[in-house]
């Protein structure tokens, strides 16, 4: 059963004051193809201490950059990151936001949610895809417009590509999300 909220004025509303938030903290938003090591590192670290997070090496987050990140940053100090991770299904590049992290002092404030969106319209004319437990992101997911799909709902070629790549997960706990690009074709894959 799909569902999809579009409630633009609330978006916008929560994006507004994400964004006044950025400005009056003097925090830099920068997309990001290539980065230093060290910061892959200390992302690497992070989602290694962190049980939400699926463990990602620098080496995975080195490739994942060729698609584009984004970091947020207080001075010098990485405070959040998205990024986006490329899966070849069949023909079709699909791409799953990932690594979604903000640091623990700046999460009341949208952050996690302005970075959704900025991936999310990276990548509106492609397929996108968002894999998540929490209900936030499910809420999240919603008001970015992207529409929850089951399984059932997706073609057997991309129910075996998910599995395959190790993202078929059980649907109580799991639910998947698919932006519009993805959503108007994803039976034909």
């Amino acid at each position: 059963m799909k569902t999809v909220v579009k409630n633009r004025s609330s978006l916008e509303s929560i994006i507004g004051k994400a964004q006044e938030f950025i400005t009056a903290q003097g925090l830099k938003i920068e997309l990001a193809y290539q980065v230093d090591d060290s910061v892959l590192e200390v992302i690497s670290q992070r989602s290694k201490e962190a049980s939400s997070m699926y463990f990602v090496s620098v080496e995975m987050l080195q490739k994942r950059l060729e698609n584009g990140c984004f970091l947020l940053f207080k001075d010098k100090e990485l405070i959040g990151h998205i990024f986006a991770h490329k899966h070849q299904v069949n023909k079709y590049a699909v791409y799953e936001r990932s690594s979604l992290w903000i640091s623990p002092e700046y999460r009341s404030y949208n952050l996690g949610l302005f970075l959704m969106r900025q991936l999310t319209e990276l990548y509106a004319n492609d397929f996108l895809i968002s894999i998540a437990r929490k209900p936030t992101v499910h809420y999240y997911n919603e008001l970015l417009g992207m529409s929850c799909i089951t399984l059932s709902e997706m073609s057997t070629m991309l129910v075996e590509a998910l599995e395959k790549i190790g993202k078929l997960r059980d649907e109580l706990q799991y639910k998947y999300y698919v932006n519009p690009c993805f959503d108007s074709k994803i039976r034909q894959l």
